[in-house]
C-alpha cells in the first residue's frame, strides 16, 4: 500500500521538519542579528534595508505554500482517522463521515442542531446517556407515534 513519494512530497516533508526546528529558528535569529549589527558598516543605506526586506519577503512567500501543503495533508489525515472512528463505532452516525464536504450553510445547520442536543444533554440527569442525530431522530419518531425503523442503522 505504501507508494513511493514524489520529489516534491519528500522535499516538502523535509522542509517542514527542517524549518520547524530549533536550528532553523537560531539561524533566522542569527541572520537578523548579523543584519542589524552590519547596519553601521553600510551606513543604514537603502540597499542594507532592501536586503532584509527582500530576503524575508521571499522566505515568507515560499513558507506560505509549504505551510498550506503541510496543513492540507494533516487535515486530510485527521479527517480520515475521524471517519474511521465514526465508521467503526456502533453508536455513531455514519452521516458524519466526510462532513467536511458539506457547504457552510449545511454545517451551520448541523452546528445549531448540536447546540440544541447539548442543551438537552445538560438537562438529562443521566450523564452516561448517549445523544446522537440518529438517537434523536428515533426518539422523535417514537414521540410522534411513528414506528422506529429497525432496519435503519447508523
Amino acid at each position: 500500500m505504501k507508494k513511493k513519494k514524489s520529489f516534491f512530497e519528500r522535499f516538502s516533508n523535509w522542509a517542514t521538519v527542517a524549518t520547524g526546528s530549533s536550528a532553523a529558528f537560531i539561524i533566522a535569529a542569527a541572520t537578523v542579528v548579523v543584519w542589524a549589527v552590519s547596519g553601521p558598516l553600510f551606513h543604514y543605506s537603502e540597499t542594507w534595508q532592501l536586503v532584509i526586506n527582500t530576503g524575508t519577503t521571499i522566505v515568507t512567500f515560499l513558507m506560505v505554500f509549504l505551510i498550506q501543503k503541510s496543513q492540507n495533508k494533516d487535515s486530510k489525515a485527521i479527517h480520515l482517522k475521524l471517519n474511521e472512528l465514526l465508521a467503526s463505532h456502533e453508536g455513531t452516525s455514519n452521516r458524519m463521515v466526510n462532513i467536511e464536504d458539506l457547504t457552510e450553510a449545511e454545517l451551520d445547520h448541523l452546528y445549531k442542531f448540536y447546540i440544541r442536543l447539548s442543551e438537552l444533554a445538560e438537562k438529562d440527569a443521566d450523564l452516561t446517556r448517549t445523544h446522537s442525530i440518529d438517537a434523536a431522530a428515533e426518539n422523535q419518531k417514537r414521540k410522534s407515534g411513528q414506528r422506529p425503523n429497525p432496519s435503519k442503522t447508523s
